[in-house]
């Protein structure tokens, strides 16, 4: 079985997503997470989630979000959101200086606020990262060494120097669709070097379709098209790649174990 450790199933429609899950379940992906990207749409994750036995929830505000509704959530409000039992994370929260559609001041602030939710709660991380590798460095390594926190490096496409000192701290790296593009050759040398106890996969859908289905709305079900490369990548089978990357997703979201 495989776990799309990170999508956003808030993108399908109400009517949709029955169909979405079925066809999910039906390509061998079991269990799914919805993000979190603003405390009112992580909300609603937690009721998608309560709804659905095989989906978790991470919530959070991602950074394009950031400075709405109210300004920067403390880190108590976003902890608050994590009793439920279908929330196993936090997230995504990071910094996105490729779109810049907050100033970064106040996506640092953001951030920060993530981490510390983190920290509090002993939940991980989802950590969304763009064009912003030093800084998300940065701020990680000195948040870890006042008190170690858990994370996920989503989506992956930072360069190797990111995944590197992310790794050296614990953290684990997701591999999404953009894997299997035609021009990923250094992130799949990157997917190559990181330990096999740390790596996960994803869709981030309904974003990022992966070969061979490009230019079409991604869902969870197209794990599978991720899951064979980085079986390939890794010199694994398709069920062996399934069962490592199942058991590294319960080792880090321990509230789904």
């Amino acid at each position: 079985m495989l776990i799309d450790s990170h999508c956003h199933l808030d993108y399908f429609t109400e009517t949709e997503r029955p169909a979405v899950l079925a066809r999910a379940a039906a390509a061998g992906v079991g269990e799914m997470v919805t993000i979190g990207t603003s405390l009112a749409q992580s909300q609603q994750a937690v009721a998608m989630a309560a709804a659905a036995p095989n989906v978790w929830a991470c919530v959070g505000v991602h950074p394009h979000n950031t400075g709405g509704e109210g300004g920067v959530p403390a880190a108590e409000t976003i902890a608050a959101l994590t009793v439920h039992p279908k929330v196993i994370g936090i997230g995504e929260s990071g910094l996105d200086y490729f779109y810049d559609r907050a100033p970064r001041d106040v996506q640092a602030a953001n951030f920060a606020a993530h981490i510390r939710a983190a920290q509090l709660t002993g939940l991980p991380l989802a950590i969304h990262a763009r064009d912003a590798d030093e800084d998300i460095a940065s701020m990680l390594e000195a948040a870890h060494a006042e008190q170690p926190f858990a994370f996920v490096l989503h989506c992956f496409s930072s360069g190797r120097g990111l995944a590197e000192r992310a790794l050296a701290i614990g953290g684990y790296v997701s591999f999404s669709g953009i894997l299997t593009f035609p021009k990923s050759d250094e992130l799949r040398a990157i997917a190559r070097d990181v330990p096999a106890d740390r790596v996960l996969v994803e869709t981030d859908s309904p974003y990022l379709a992966p070969v061979p289905l490009r230019g079409k709305r991604n869902e969870p079900a197209n794990t599978v098209h991720t899951a064979r490369v980085l079986a390939d990548v890794l010199g694994l089978s398709g069920p062996a790649l399934a069962d490592l990357t199942s058991r590294n997703f319960r080792r880090l979201f321990t509230k789904a174990a």
